[in-house]
């Protein structure tokens, strides 16, 4: 493996760590067709916060450069395609950004080179929709001019612990010669280890169905959550008492946004429509975790209209945008479903959060963020987002307000509300 030379298209949450990790064995070239992102890389500055300065540095004195000219890879041979796999507006799968990746990468292809994707797609994809496109671009054969991989990214956004190379990394390539080559190079910087699945389709299916699980299960708690609300019963004193059983999964209700939990299950139910199956489990668990950011505001109203307050004009903040806690990814946040449907019953929502930046917060949600915050300005405080920096904060509120608690993350007697 000493002779590859790596690009990785697409330098996001994904692509930059591994662009990292590979360049303190190999050549690696990082692509990415924002020219800001670009300008930031080289000047060791990651938004994404993945990377520390010092590490981005590192990086570009040993083996690693930064472009957004697409000429500049052509000299590679292995090619790790990394880009987002979001759903449109009717919860459909948006290969847009996946098929502009292959054209792009088919424009350089040469003979023997391998292309890697990492992205997230449904079973058959990387065959059925990126292979063509590779072909069509390039001139060239598939298994027999140039052969494919697929490796999924297990990136968890915001730890420091579970990083690239800590994380076991499933491989699988295009031929049995080729699938063992892709496999000793991923092993060779990830010390967690790597397990060669038998077939593309199969480490495809592996991927979609590892945050479909996790989208279940949360989505199961957060139907308990509902019932034992009606029932006025602690959800979180519920879980903690069943989980002194040894089996127990010890997932909490919440909103279920991101990249990753939120988005995967339409990618497998997609696929099942189109060969004719209805899922139901995976696409009831969906319904029900889409509409918890509703049902969060609704609690909160009607806590507000127990307490007397009116809630037209009514100020109520929100902590938290990002879709996770400690960390500054906003995509696909459900906090927003929270903070429209409380616009919709008139109250005037404010959003703060010291991880967010607020240039991106305001492209993609329209929202401006507060620089500072005083709790007990408003008549209702809802804690979204579990930020450490929230613990700092002084939740005493008057007897007046309702504070929501959505994370069970708020250590006081006073919170109006949980999940």
């Amino acid at each position: 493996m000493t002779n590859s030379k790596i690009a990785v298209i697409g330098l996001g949450y994904v692509g930059l760590p591994l662009a990292h990790a590979f360049s303190e064995k190999y050549e690696v070239i990082g692509f990415d067709i924002a020219a800001w992102r670009i300008d930031e890389l080289n000047n060791a500055i990651d938004r994404t916060l993945e990377l520390s300065e010092s590490q981005v540095k590192e990086a570009l004195t040993n083996n690693m450069k930064f472009t957004n000219v697409l000429e500049e890879i052509a000299s590679c041979n292995i090619y790790i395609i990394t880009v987002p796999t979001p759903i449109d507006k009717h919860k459909k799968p948006d290969l847009t950004p996946l098929i502009k990746a292959s054209e792009s990468i088919g424009k350089v292809l040469k003979k023997e080179d391998i292309v890697i994707y990492e992205s997230t797609v449904y079973p058959g994809a990387t065959e059925e929709v990126c292979v063509p496109i590779l072909e069509k671009f390039s001139g060239l054969t598939f298994n027999e001019d140039f052969y494919c991989g697929y490796s999924p990214e297990r990136i968890n956004p915001g730890d420091k612990e579970h990083t690239v190379t800590k994380i076991l990394k499933v491989t699988a390539g295009s031929t049995p010669k080729i699938a063992k080559r892709i496999d000793a190079l991923y092993a060779s910087v990830i010390t967690a280890g790597t397990y060669l699945a038998p077939s593309i389709k199969v480490a495809e299916a592996a991927k979609v169905i590892e945050n479909s699980q996790r989208d279940i299960n949360i989505a199961f708690v957060n139907e308990l959550a509902i019932i034992f609300n009606k029932l006025n019963i602690d959800t979180e004193a519920v879980l903690e008492a069943a989980g002194t059983k040894w089996n127990f999964l010890p997932f909490r209700p919440g909103l279920v946004g991101g990249h990753c939990i939120g988005v995967d299950p339409y990618y497998l139910t997609h696929k099942a429509q189109e060969i004719g199956y209805n899922p139901e489990i995976i696409l009831a668990g969906r319904r029900l975790n889409d509409n918890m950011g509703i049902y969060v505001a609704n609690q909160v109203i009607k806590l507000m209209i127990k307490k007397g307050q009116k809630i037209e004009g009514a100020k109520v903040l929100v902590l938290g945008i990002t879709f996770k806690e400690n960390c500054p990814d906003i995509r696909n946040s459900r906090v927003i479903d929270v903070i429209q449907e409380l616009k919709e019953f008139g109250t005037e929502v404010e959003v703060y959060d010291p991880w967010a930046d607020k240039e991106e917060v305001q492209r993609e949600y329209s929202l401006p963020l507060l620089d500072e915050v005083n709790l007990k300005a408003y008549e209702a405080v809802i804690l979204a987002v579990s930020h450490d920096k929230f613990k700092t904060l002084d939740f005493t509120t008057g007897a007046d307000q309702v504070l929501f608690d959505i994370k069970s993350f708020i250590e006081t007697d006073n919170v109006d509300g949980r999940l």
